[in-house]
């Protein structure tokens, strides 16, 4: 008697160990797929070709910067059947009695103040349109949102009139000022997007401890849109810097040129165009662009990145 049931009790203590391990699921095993030799070499035929179209500007130009004036319309090739460096020194020296230096810095002054103003101003627009309830609130950010409608060519005419009153012709502030008044709606309507997807949580956290609206800007919203912030300033300095209507109209005196009017001179100054000068000034003037963004290229993959994630 006590023999079975000794064995009853061992069976029922055996059997849900053996049902556990029966319903248990098995992970699928994963299958390595391996792509067939001839599929990766027509993968990496198609990007070399695509990569050698899209660089076949740029190798254009750099090569060509090292053609004698005499070879532009008889040498359709990259190579320069006799390379020289003419090109470059003849840049070195400027045109119209103002040294290239002083093209590269105005350049310079102009794309660094309409960074910050841009961004400063931009994002003081945009935090007032995303975390600021007030009368009108909807009315005001479509008519931002329509002036993206409104082609620049259209308030030329007023603008330049009323710098012109002011006495600003021929100096920088006609180009830098508007920077600073938040009239790029399209940085205000990114950042508007990218501040409205953060937690209205931190804000009531941060009045309930005494922050004010600009306490919450500078604390709390700046340091976390800093990836948007960098986008614009990205694109900013690029349009800064190849922005060539606004100069023409504003500035007269070859010492206030930036560089795409200086580059204009070369083809301007006598009835033969300069076209070795003209192509070496050109790769000089893209250098700096093609550096800054290399160097901040990162960021705007952080911002496409974090665009999606709230917290």
């Amino acid at each position: 008697m006590s023999t079975s049931n000794a064995a009853t009790t061992s069976a029922a203590a055996s059997t849900p160990v053996f049902a556990a391990q029966q319903t248990t699921p098995v992970p699928p095993t994963k299958r390595k797929v391996k792509r067939k030799t001839w599929q990766t070499a027509i993968w990496l035929v198609a990007l070399i070709a695509i990569t050698a179209i899209v660089l076949y500007p740029l190798v254009w130009l750099l090569f060509s910067t090292f053609k004698p004036n005499a070879e532009f319309g008889q040498n359709p090739g990259i190579i320069p059947d006799n390379p020289t460096i003419d090109n470059y020194l003849k840049v070195a020296e400027g045109i119209a009695g103002v040294p290239m230096w002083k093209f590269f810095w105005n350049s310079f002054v102009l794309a660094a103040l309409a960074v910050i103003g841009t961004v400063l101003s931009s994002a003081l627009a945009a935090y007032a349109f995303a975390r600021i309830q007030f009368k009108g609130l909807a009315i005001f950010f479509a008519a931002m949102i329509g002036t993206l409608l409104l082609p620049f060519h259209v308030v030329i005419i007023p603008q330049y009139i009323l710098f012109n009153n002011l006495g600003l012709v021929d100096t920088f502030w006609p180009l830098v000022l508007p920077k600073f008044l938040a009239t790029e709606a399209f940085f205000v309507f990114l950042l508007v997007q990218f501040m409205r997807q953060m937690p209205r949580d931190m804000d009531e956290a941060a009045r309930i401890d005494g922050a004010g609206h600009i306490r919450i800007f500078w604390a709390i919203i700046l340091p976390l849109i800093k990836p948007a912030l960098i986008t614009c300033a990205i694109f900013a300095f690029i349009w800064s810097w190849n922005d060539f209507l606004g100069p023409l109209l504003y500035l007269t005196s070859p010492e206030n040129y930036p560089l795409p009017i200086a580059l204009r001179l070369y083809n301007d100054q006598t009835s033969t165009s300069d076209y070795g000068a003209t192509v070496t000034a050109s790769f000089v003037a893209l250098v700096p662009v093609l550096l800054f963004f290399i160097v901040f290229q990162r960021f705007l993959v952080d911002g496409v990145a974090t665009q999606g994630l709230k917290g």
